[in-house]
């Protein structure tokens, strides 16, 4: 399927590895061109340098910190006129409700609710004066079905997913849709530290840990980057227009809920 999108300039946030990385990768497979970033430069060069080579599209790369201000004033002063904005920030630590501090808490929604909302506050009111624009915010299962030991991630998420279903309705006329990616379990680095706590845990080794996970999903299997970049990059088509204010999962059917 032709997305549509061939020529377009996107932003992908903390993609020079993981899930980020298979979202820029499926939207340079669809044409876009590229500005990724991550914190680090080295892994950063590396990916943006496969991917011009795989597709054969200009890739800026640019290493900062999203989450500070200074951070985002590099990389959209980089950007420029964006078409299509994937936000994505690592997750915060697991824990247990008496370890976090407030301080824990604004570190979580700084990362995972407010950088967010700063970035399309900085880029969509472009996309609305040119008539069209996509934004997928990477966030997570545990907005539709919480998760004990990830409370900072449950909190700052679902505030996030409040903010979009308000604004994503409000900017829909101007050709802008705003949706939400929920991964499950994908083979990622993320999946990798989760997994060695809960072998901790349990006394076990990390691949115990892993399988007693993956039995836990009906696909009975983790996902896979490649897969979730290809939801993202559909999200961000010309064919999904009236997909507007909505979260998908992408968990192999992990959270059992009929809505």
């Amino acid at each position: 399927m032709d997305l549509g999108i061939r020529g377009k300039r996107a932003l992908v946030c903390a993609s020079s590895k993981g899930l980020g990385r298979g979202c820029a990768e499926a939207l340079a497979e669809a044409g876009c061109t590229l500005v990724m970033n991550a914190r680090g430069a080295e892994a950063l060069e590396a990916a943006a340098a496969a991917i011009r080579e795989r597709f054969g599209v200009e890739v800026i790369a640019v290493a900062a910190d999203i989450t500070t201000e200074e951070g985002r004033g590099r990389v959209l002063e980089a950007a420029g006129d964006i078409d299509i904005l994937v936000t994505n920030a690592g997750g915060p630590p697991p824990g247990t409700w008496t370890d976090w501090a407030r301080e824990d808490f604004i570190k979580a929604l700084d990362g995972n609710m407010l950088t967010p909302i700063a970035l399309m506050q900085a880029l969509v009111p472009g996309m609305m004066a040119r008539g069209w624009g996509r934004v997928v915010n990477i966030t997570s299962q545990a907005v539709k079905a919480p998760i004990g030991v990830l409370g900072l991630s449950n909190s700052a998420r679902t505030g996030l997913t409040g903010f979009v279903a308000g604004t994503s309705r409000q900017v829909a006329k101007s050709g802008v849709t705003i949706n939400n990616l929920l991964p499950g379990i994908h083979d990622t680095d993320r999946a990798v530290a989760l997994d060695t706590g809960a072998a901790k845990a349990a006394g076990g080794s990390l691949e115990e840990a892993r399988k007693a996970r993956e039995a836990t999903i009906p696909a009975g299997r983790y996902g896979t980057a490649a897969e979730f970049g290809a939801a993202c990059a559909f999200l961000c088509s010309q064919h999904a227009g009236f997909i507007v204010g909505q979260n998908l999962l992408l968990d192999g059917g992990g959270v059992n809920t009929t809505l």
